[in-house]
């Protein structure tokens, strides 16, 4: 949940679309979406072909868009510096090269990671005029261990935990590991008490026990309309047929 177990609220659902700016063809998949009703916030990219005109649409049009930290994909944008793009490259490298990378702290890469962030906070204040509410990461990046052991992941923000899964889902190992992260996220930051993606859709069960979950709790389903599959899903509201009387609200909603 956002906020303490005695003051539980009664639940709502966030259906949040990530890659916001990415490029023009995913932000219009998002922007669709939005308009139809079935997506209640945005993960915003910064530094990409589409960056700023995403972010200007999502001014006109009041959506609810957070920092979508970017650590694993080059920036689009031909605006960036090009010691920026060096630094975020060298990011880039390191945690794409094996599946594990992220789970290490490299000591040489500090100065990057800190340098990556305090551009990437600095051009979401630029674009949207304010510091982000809330924060997430590309291929959820922001959880890697440069991010968490520097630090780096301002206070009091409502920050994306892991996914949630059940036991047959991931090992114990696997499952413990992301119950510790969230644990120490939630000491400095504010999560949700669900996350979840909205793919595979064709397993209804789990559907409906994710959207059972959200009657009584904060969960979040992250979403990518850019895949015809979800955005079929969204855009010809068949969402609805599944949250009949649930709360659907934006990410940084008053509580």
């Amino acid at each position: 949940m956002i906020g303490s177990v005695a003051s539980r609220p009664a639940g709502r659902l966030i259906m949040n679309a990530d890659d916001w700016g990415r490029d023009a063809h995913t932000t219009q998949c998002i922007l669709d979406c939005v308009r139809r009703g079935t997506v209640t916030a945005v993960s915003a990219m910064v530094f990409m072909e589409d960056s700023d005109r995403a972010a200007a649409l999502a001014l006109e049009h009041r959506i609810d868009a957070g920092l979508h930290l970017n650590f694993t994909a080059p920036f689009t944008t031909r605006a960036r510096v090009a010691a920026l793009g060096e630094h975020q490259n060298r990011i880039v490298h390191y945690l794409r090269r094996h599946r594990f990378a992220q789970l290490l702290f490299n000591p040489a890469l500090a100065s990057s990671f800190d340098y990556v962030m305090a551009s990437q906070l600095d051009e979401y204040r630029r674009l949207y005029g304010a510091d982000p509410a809330r924060l997430d990461g590309h291929h959820h990046m922001h959880l890697c261990a440069n991010v968490l052991l520097q630090g780096l992941l301002p206070s009091g923000r409502i920050v994306r935990r892991n996914f949630t899964f059940q036991e047959h889902e991931k090992s114990l190992v696997n499952r413990t590991y992301r119950r510790l992260v969230d644990a120490a996220l939630s000491r400095r930051q504010r999560i949700v008490d669900f996350l979840f993606t909205l793919a595979p859709l064709d397993a209804t069960g789990r559907l409906k026990r994710i959207f059972g979950l959200a009657r009584e709790h904060v969960v979040e389903v992250e979403t990518h309309p850019v895949q015809p599959e979800e955005y079929r899903f969204l855009e010809r509201g068949e969402l609805f047929g599944w949250t009949a009387g649930l709360r659907l609200e934006p990410a940084s909603a008053p509580r």
